[in-house]
């Protein structure tokens, strides 16, 4: 059986291919799949993830037992690495999901008076709370340049679990949600803090002020899928500003769990192959310690089984 990740990158014509990493080498999945150049197995369009995610239960299995040659593919150093969904279907976003975020956001004042004393863990909230990234505009890939907004002087990191759905499902249990699950990815989630609120607007909040401007959705470097991951209980999520550590904390930590969120989001549609969910993030985001991104930042985090997601905020 390979253990592989599986990933998006640039072929040799320029245009984007689905890709198989396997060791340290990547081979494009219709190679691996033995899809004759231009076809598609059995109605599978193998050249991109979202068609694999597509075919799932088909394309899994065959990946897992594939042999590559290692003298064909290129190397992983070698290779450019894209978004691994360019475009994901739908690109869901939980927020206030992490207790340790929950406090330092309360400390700093995000949506009301300072808290100074000490933090009272809240009575957890029965259900948990989504808003929607636009994935076409939002999503850049690993290595890409990162261009903040000329609207904000506040643009804020979010290192979070991206969850890829890979099976079409309604009206999961928690107990069956990770049936949906094809594997795992590294979402940051952008935000634009001076944006949180839209002062005279009887809504408060601007969601797409704040959180849908053009490459606020870094995502990558591959999907992990499900069975080469970490238990979704327990996985460490780290990030660096400029190889100095912000966030340093687990999904454990996750107010409402991943088997709760996508329960939840099944309840209300049809969860499709290619949708992507992340899953909130932990304490250490610059809004609490009024630190924002700048021209010429590196922004490195680090998910367990994940693998690293590296892009560096433009210099314009």
């Amino acid at each position: 059986m390979a253990e592989y990740r599986l990933l998006t990158f640039r072929a040799g014509n320029g245009k984007p291919a689905a890709g198989v990493l396997i060791g340290e080498r990547v081979y494009p999945a219709a190679e691996l799949l033995g899809d004759p150049p231009g076809g598609g197995m059995d109605g599978i369009d193998t050249g991109s993830v979202l068609g694999l995610l597509g075919a799932w239960d088909k394309v899994h299995p065959r990946l897992k037992a594939a042999k590559p040659d290692p003298k064909r593919g290129t190397t992983l150093a070698s290779a450019q690495l894209m978004a691994p969904l360019l475009y994901p279907t739908a690109l869901f976003c939980a927020g206030a999901n992490y207790w340790d975020h929950l406090e330092e956001m309360a400390r700093a004042g995000a949506a009301g008076p300072k808290l100074t004393g000490p933090y009272v863990r809240p009575p957890k909230p029965a259900e948990p709370w989504f808003f929607i990234k636009t994935s076409a505009h939002s999503v850049v890939g690993p290595g890409e340049a990162i261009r903040l907004p000329k609207f904000s002087k506040m643009v804020d990191w979010e290192a979070e679990i991206g969850v890829v759905i890979g099976r079409a499902s309604r009206d999961l249990s928690e107990e069956r949600a990770l049936e949906a699950v094809a594997g795992y990815t590294i979402v940051n989630d952008l935000s634009a803090r001076d944006f949180i609120k839209r002062e005279g607007s009887p809504f408060v909040f601007d969601w797409v002020g704040q959180k849908c401007f053009d490459g606020s959705a870094p995502m990558g470097p591959w999907i992990t899928p499900v069975e080469f991951a970490p238990p979704p209980e327990d996985m460490p999520v780290k990030l660096w500003i400029n190889g100095t550590i912000k966030q340093d904390s687990n999904s454990r930590l996750m107010v409402h769990s991943i088997r709760e969120q996508i329960a939840y989001l099944s309840r209300h549609m049809t969860l499709r192959p290619g949708d992507v969910i992340a899953t909130g993030t932990p304490a250490g985001v610059g809004f609490a310690r009024k630190e924002f991104l700048k021209p010429g930042d590196e922004i490195r985090i680090e998910i367990g089984g994940c693998g690293t997601l590296v892009n560096r905020v433009a210099i314009d």
